[in-house]
């Protein structure tokens, strides 16, 4: 059912607030030097000194001053960041919050880090097909404004094509950014156009996972709802051969998936619905940090 436009200001105010405060402690030590700029861009022009590569000699201005001077460069700071988000109906299900909840939060958090560190930022919805995408912009007001087109996203009963999303961001995305793809990943994995992607930006992966879907509780007969294709189907909870194997496919989807974005080289962040997910970005800011150290 559809927020209202109080409910909507006040849901948008709540994660404003919690949001910064988890962007601070972020911004504080490590989202600045996990992610790189476009590349470098001219600083200025000073004269050569016995060292200086002699590939960085600016010849127009040595030869109107008659001795050598070299261009100076610095990394480009600025970042594009896009936050790709899976929007179907899988989403909703969680035990204690659900992954939706998670994703709106984790992004919130993300998109104020990015504000802190002056960075353009954009989203794309996804289901089947690319679903709303609003371009890289900067500021609060942006910020907010993406903010509560995402809150009012109603989850679509559709199956998820990652490669959809992925070949649509290859498509209008000219310059190399920082991609946030936000998915339970319970769909077909992409191939060709994650590899694409991956080669043209900074891709990551954060998948949300809930722990009912790890452990299933015996309940004795449990009627099990696809939200995506609408199918059900019963199953015996009581039967520990039932409960087994639902948990062993879903471990087989999700080695699979966690080898799939290896092989393509993306790094990937489980999130879990019950866990802090403040300290696992901390955790894996760390561990970029030190890569690229």
């Amino acid at each position: 059912m559809p927020l209202s436009v109080n409910d909507l200001l006040k849901k948008v105010k709540r994660l404003e607030i919690l949001s910064n405060r988890f962007a601070n402690d972020l911004f504080a030590g490590q989202y600045k030097s996990v992610f790189r700029g476009r590349g470098m861009e001219f600083s200025e022009v000073r004269e050569y000194e016995p060292g200086d590569d002699i590939r960085t000699i600016d010849w127009n201005v040595s030869a109107r001053a008659g001795r050598p001077y070299i261009k100076r460069f610095v990394e480009e700071r600025e970042l594009t960041v896009l936050f790709v988000v899976d929007i179907s109906a899988s989403g909703i299900y969680g035990t204690e919050r659900s992954k939706w909840d998670t994703a709106i939060e984790l992004v919130a958090t993300l998109m104020f880090s990015a504000l802190k560190n002056n960075d353009k930022v954009g989203l794309l919805t996804f289901c089947d097909k690319p679903e709303d995408y609003y371009r890289p912009g900067k500021g609060k007001a942006h910020i907010l404004h993406l903010l509560r087109e995402l809150v009012q996203c109603e989850p679509i009963a559709r199956p998820t094509d990652l490669n959809a999303a992925l070949e649509y961001v290859n498509r209008v995305l000219k310059r190399r950014a920082v991609i946030f793809l936000l998915s339970d990943f319970l769909a077909p994995e992409p191939g060709r156009e994650l590899a694409i992607c991956r080669r043209k930006h900074d891709l990551i992966a954060l998948s949300l996972e809930d722990p009912g879907e790890r452990v299933f509780p015996n309940v004795g007969f449990l009627t099990l709802y696809d939200p995506e294709m609408g199918n059900t189907v019963e199953v015996d909870t009581g039967d520990s051969s039932v409960r087994e194997y639902l948990a062993r496919q879903l471990d087989i989807k999700r080695k699979s998936v966690a080898e799939n974005l290896k092989r393509g080289k993306v790094d990937q962040l489980s999130i879990g619905t019950d866990s802090d997910f403040t300290n696992e970005l901390r955790r894996f800011f760390k561990v970029r940090e030190r890569r690229f150290r």
